[in-house]
């Protein structure tokens, strides 16, 4: 049976995700609304899971030159003073290197992976559920049939909201601040200094450049800063360690703000969401691009055991990952929480347990998905 499959986004969860498809014996159509020139500017970290999922996706070989390995996590206070290290080589051992690379390069290799056959600049304005399959009409009228939709197209998706399947992104309280260093400080390790409801964090990222990642906790409705470079070197100006130096080579600084979608269901009729349309969390865990990568394996494996029966099929990639993206999620809110404790108290108890709660925190993550 060959079935007509539709992805909608081409970023790392749609195209991945058409990757595990491809794997498994399917051609999907892939559309992205944003045209082809569209590069995402900033860096990314895989941890161990993410490169074991990359690697049952057939890519570790186009992914292993790439930016550079991190063996270790540290973290610092404020000041620059140690509070615990975390062993990623240890930690994610039998599992997969834990990397830091460009978001373009990631982007790339996936968009090699299935040929380069995106239909940019082509949106989706409507979705009908019919019976047996989905009616999508796009925005230049087209109108075609599927068997299958799956909706990658990010927080903010507009198939989840086609479909029924859940309201808006919740808003975390985060603003993330993330550039690219050249010229910065040497650093070998994931570096992080813990502030007052803020953190900034800083890795090697291949090419001699810097990965910096920064976020403050503000009260709602605090708007985004006009000036995100100055926001930041204002914010982090006190802090010791490597952050002088990086903050002297800051130069383009771009500014989100971080949201989480939390739904009953993933699936309806024969649209399934996956990646951050169906599961997005703050980026602390570094786990939004890993658990898009495992929705990509766990897809083309339950349609290829069952392309018969495509609701059965997404019945069983709902309890696959279900409670591992809970999981997540709930790990993400504890660091957060740890996080936004005051220094006074947050910083001794980092100093004793630290290591433990946030290898604790990776642990179920190294098991099989």
């Amino acid at each position: 049976m060959t079935l007509r499959i539709l992805v909608v986004g081409a970023g790392i969860s749609g195209l991945a995700a058409a990757r595990g498809l491809r794997v498994a014996g399917f051609r999907p159509d892939v559309v992205e609304e944003l045209p082809a020139s569209t590069v995402p500017g900033a860096g990314i970290f895989l941890p161990g899971n993410a490169s074991r999922a990359m690697r049952q996706l057939g890519l570790d070989a186009p992914l292993r030159p790439l930016g550079d390995l991190i063996f270790r996590q540290v973290f610092h206070d404020s000041s620059g003073d140690l509070l615990f290290e975390v062993d990623l080589a240890g930690l994610w051992a039998g599992v997969g290197e834990s990397r830091a690379l460009s978001r373009a390069d990631l982007q790339q290799v996936l968009l090699t992976s299935v040929g380069g056959e995106v239909r940019y600049e082509t949106a989706v304005r409507d979705l009908e559920i019919v019976d047996g399959g989905a009616k999508v009409e796009f925005g230049n009228g087209a109108i075609a049939e599927y068997d299958l939709v799956v909706a990658a197209d990010g927080r903010r998706s507009m198939i989840r909201a086609k479909a029924g399947l859940g309201g808006p992104a919740v808003p975390t309280g985060q603003i993330v601040y993330r550039s690219v260093v050249s010229g910065g400080p040497s650093l070998s390790d994931w570096t992080c200094l813990l502030g007052e409801r803020s953190q900034f964090v800083v890795m090697p990222m291949g090419g001699r450049r810097l990965y910096v990642h920064a976020d403050e906790t503000v009260e709602a409705g605090t708007p985004n800063p006009e000036d995100p470079r100055a926001r930041v070197r204002e914010l982090f100006g006190g802090f010791g360690g490597p952050v002088p130096a990086v903050l002297a080579a800051l130069e383009k600084v771009q500014v989100a703000r971080t949201d989480e979608v939390v739904l009953d269901g993933w699936t309806k009729g024969p649209v399934l969401l996956v990646g951050d349309a169906a599961h997005a969390t703050a980026p602390t865990l570094a786990q939004g691009a890993a658990m898009a990568l495992e929705d990509a394996v766990v897809l083309g494996e339950v349609l290829k055991a069952t392309p018969h029966d495509v609701p059965a099929a997404l019945r069983a990639f709902e309890q696959r990952r279900h409670d591992r993206c809970a999981q997540v999620r709930e790990h993400t809110r504890q660091r957060d929480q740890t996080r936004d404790v005051a220094p006074a108290e947050r910083d001794p108890m980092l100093r004793r347990r630290g290591q433990r709660i946030f290898a604790d925190q990776y642990r179920g993550l190294v098991e099989p998905f």
